[in-house]
């Protein structure tokens, strides 16, 4: 049977990150994608302009009326804008999707900086979405959010803030370092095991428009496939680091561009 993906995010009229970019990372590595939007935004490479929220309730029938119909095999949970949404996407997770592998990537914040999370939806996030997740996904700036504390500035403290993500009731926390001024770009997993390392290196380019939506969707797609959890982040890291180095190749718009998803089809 051929693995499936739904991606549960904000929709990206140009094509480089949201659902958009969830979709297009999950056929890139085979698995057959679906989607849940709970926001509309008016965005381009150089930022949003605006969003329109799906009512929340319409997003728990979209929700729903994948799974009475079709096998979801992992989730990819993106933006979820406010706090109705959240609570409706948790309790209507916990209703039909107990037994599926969760990642959550905490949107918070567009890469040209507009706002795409309330902020009383954090408190909502916390309490309700996050404790379902496999695995989470924040960057350095949403860690801090969510944990009310300053950016760590270097892999100590990165390490620190990933263990104190964990008390707040979540499985495993990737938190991803590529904020930091480093030669590198270190994410780390912190789970029951212990603690993991993940290095790339740093590529000079603009052209990095949804790679926190890429990196979260091909997770989910390797936990699709199988592929237990760390495993599915370096698979997942290659992937979005090649992506990245072959960004520039598709000249897409003046602002950030996106990364080439289907860098090894065409």
């Amino acid at each position: 049977m051929n693995a499936t993906a739904l991606t549960i995010a904000g929709s990206d009229p140009s094509g480089g990150a949201g659902i958009q970019a969830d979709l297009k990372t999950f056929s890139a590595l085979g698995v057959y994608g679906m989607s849940a939007i709970t926001a509309l935004t008016v965005q381009n490479t150089q930022g949003v302009s605006g969003v329109h929220l799906v009512p929340s309730s319409f997003v728990q029938d979209q929700i729903k009326h994948i799974f009475t119909d079709i096998r979801v095999d992992a989730i990819k949970v993106g933006m979820i804008a406010n706090a109705e949404i959240a609570s409706a996407v948790a309790e209507t997770l916990r209703e039909v999707a107990s037994s599926t592998r969760i990642v959550v990537d905490p949107v918070m914040v567009a890469k040209g900086g507009s706002p795409l999370l309330a902020p009383d939806a954090v408190v909502s996030l916390i309490n309700h979405l996050l404790p379902l997740a496999t695995l989470i996904t924040p960057n350095l700036e949403e860690a801090a959010v969510l944990l009310q504390k300053s950016v760590a500035q270097n892999r100590d403290e990165m390490l620190e803030q990933a263990h104190q993500l964990r008390l707040l009731g979540i499985n495993q926390v990737l938190l991803k370092g590529g904020h930091l001024s480093t030669p590198d770009s270190p994410d780390v997993l912190v789970g029951p095991s212990g603690a993991q390392w993940f290095d790339s290196a740093r590529i000079d380019t603009q052209n990095t428009h949804g790679t926190g939506c890429t990196l979260s969707s091909a997770i989910a797609a390797h936990l699709a496939l199988g592929h237990p959890i760390s495993e599915a982040i370096g698979l997942s890291k290659s992937y979005v680091q090649q992506a990245i180095f072959e960004a520039d190749r598709l000249n897409i718009g003046h602002g950030h561009g996106p990364t080439h998803h289907f860098h090894s089809i065409w």
